[in-house]
């Protein structure tokens, strides 16, 4: 018997979230506070208000550029339990990604002698590659897709990141309104093969 589209993003989503889950929990069971103002959400330490302006025009451009997959339409507004799955993704994977791919890549590339330019080069480049990950749910093509949106998505949050006097609260914020409203309709048109070379993924 053949599993549907919604059981098999149902599966993904819930491996996302056990995956990342993990690392953020374990991060705020061994110290919570210092993980929190880590991230710079504790007071005084927000980073530049141009980080946050940034951050929510990269989160909303995003989504409305993923709106063109008739899933992710589908599935923006709607209440579902994907779309709770969805909710734990968002938390889990907005936190993990951004302290990699911007805080820690990024910072340390700083204390390695790298510039700007190159920071923000190689923080999106590995964001997209790892998305690559997309072709095991959809092709070849989808996986392409993938990689080049998010690779241009994490250059842009990579952007946000410096604008914010790095400070890395912003990217996660708009990293988690993005997988919030499109991570279900993403999961579904990956799955649907509804990705092709010029698509977005997240």
């Amino acid at each position: 018997m053949a599993i549907s589209n919604e059981k098999k993003a149902g599966f993904i989503l819930s491996g996302f979230i056990l995956i990342e889950g993990s690392w953020v929990l374990m991060n705020f069971i061994y110290n919570g506070k210092k993980f929190w103002y880590y991230m710079g959400f504790g007071p005084g330490n927000n980073g530049a208000l141009l980080g946050w302006i940034l951050a929510l025009l990269a989160a909303l451009l995003y989504i409305y550029q993923s709106a063109r997959f008739p899933s992710v339409r589908q599935h923006l507004f709607k209440v579902s339990f994907l779309k709770l799955l969805a909710l734990g993704v968002a938390v889990f994977a907005s936190i993990l990604e951004e302290v990699i791919f911007r805080k820690w890549l990024m910072d340390f590339m700083l204390h390695k002698g790298f510039g700007i330019i190159i920071q923000v080069l190689a923080s999106g480049f590995l964001f997209g590659f790892i998305h690559g990950i997309w072709g095991l749910f959809g092709s070849k093509k989808a996986a392409i897709g993938a990689t080049i949106a998010t690779g241009s998505l994490g250059v842009v949050l990579a952007i946000v990141y410096v604008a914010a006097d790095r400070i890395v609260a912003p990217c996660i914020a708009a990293h988690f309104l993005i997988n919030l409203f499109i991570e279900p309709g993403l999961v579904l048109a990956a799955t649907r093969r509804e990705m092709g070379k010029n698509d977005f993924g997240s």
